[in-house]
């Protein structure tokens, strides 16, 4: 969910799309702080006719974007085509600028929330989904490739550094955008090099180490960075340990019992605020919001900084439930919550 004027990895713990914070979105009710993801490339103006996008092989039109979404929230995308290899996504990217087309790269969909009227422009659907072991615990893996897959994998080759991984349900790709953490281990540890697709076309190789890649607390370089428009795969190292299966395995069993993994949700909706506070679920607790409801949008009882589609929820719904329990943790509490879903939303005002 976790995309500044250059492309970036949203929906994902799994996708990507430019960024920015915006100002009121026109008709909800409670959202005049809420984040905002304005997508699209940096150009500007439609499709100069439907008929130049609707002809090209494998583009369909009116894919419903809550199918395409771990919150099930979502209208159609105008255009929509899958892409399984990295010249299949740089094509795609390609055509939507030639054709002035706004587009963003969707795995998972499990950090976002869609608009209910969908998206004008084109989704690109990210199932880069290889792997590769190129060595004792190093692997080199598809953006698109579900990241709790990768964590059983190398847990179960006896690896160690990607146990919090497993129940994650978002994409490798996801997970380096948003530097994915959990249970004292982070994406951006076990990283080796990141390959990017820029807006130009070209293909870059992020090693390790290098000074300008920052990475911290639900924070990654492809967030801001000038002509970035799609990881496309990374290399990750880790280190043998024994216990690893063991760890694995004892996570898993923990975050069945602490959070709502069968409910449709994008898993924690706020960010942890910081060093001397407690976690957001707490704080969203001790302020007695647990099992509240707006329409058809919940707060979790068992899981608080989980919001849940309780069955048909809109995304107003969810909005509104977001803006809502922000106002009482600020008012209860005097703590601000800083959402970690990402709002898309159907076109740019």
């Amino acid at each position: 969910m976790v995309q500044s004027s250059c492309g970036v990895f949203v929906g994902g713990k799994g996708s990507h799309l430019p960024l920015e914070n915006c100002s009121r979105i026109v008709g909800l009710r409670r959202c005049d702080r809420f984040h905002r993801c304005i997508v699209g490339l940096q150009v500007r103006g439609g499709v100069s006719s439907d008929d130049q996008i609707g002809s090209l092989p494998s583009f369909e039109r009116g894919k419903r974007l809550s199918e395409l979404s771990t919150l099930g929230i979502g209208g159609p995308a105008k255009y929509f085509v899958e892409v399984h290899d990295e010249s299949q996504m740089s094509t795609a990217i390609r055509i939507c600028r030639e054709k002035n087309i706004r587009c963003f790269i969707v795995g998972k969909g499990s950090n976002c929330l869609f608009d209910d009227r969908g998206f004008d422009g084109c989704v690109i659907l990210n199932s880069l989904k290889f792997l590769e072991s190129q060595g004792r615990g190093v692997y080199r893996v598809g953006s698109g490739y579900p990241f709790n897959t990768l964590g059983i994998q190398t847990s179960k080759d006896g690896f160690t550094g990607l146990e919090f991984a497993s129940g994650i349900p978002g994409t490798v790709g996801g997970a380096i955008f948003m530097n994915a953490s959990a249970n004292g281990q982070e994406t951006a540890n076990a990283i080796k090099s990141v390959e990017v697709l820029c807006a130009d076309g070209e293909r870059i190789v992020h090693h390790k180490g290098h000074s300008d890649l920052v990475y911290g607390y639900r924070l990654s370089p492809y967030q801001t960075m000038p002509g970035f428009m799609a990881i496309l795969a990374a290399t990750f190292e880790l280190e043998p340990c024994l216990d690893a299966r063991q760890r694995h395995k004892s996570l898993l069993e923990r975050r069945k019992k602490t959070q709502p993994v069968a409910a449709k949700s994008a898993g924690c909706i706020f960010r942890n605020p910081g060093t001397g506070s407690q976690s957001a679920g707490a704080l969203i607790e001790q302020a007695g919001l647990k099992g509240i409801e707006v329409g058809r949008a919940k707060v979790s009882d068992i899981h608080a900084n989980f919001l849940l589609n309780a069955g048909g929820s809109s995304a107003a719904d969810m909005i509104n439930l977001i803006e809502l329990v922000k106002q009482q943790v600020k008012i209860k509490l005097g703590v601000d919550l800083r959402e970690e879903v990402i709002y898309v939303p159907y076109k740019l005002s």
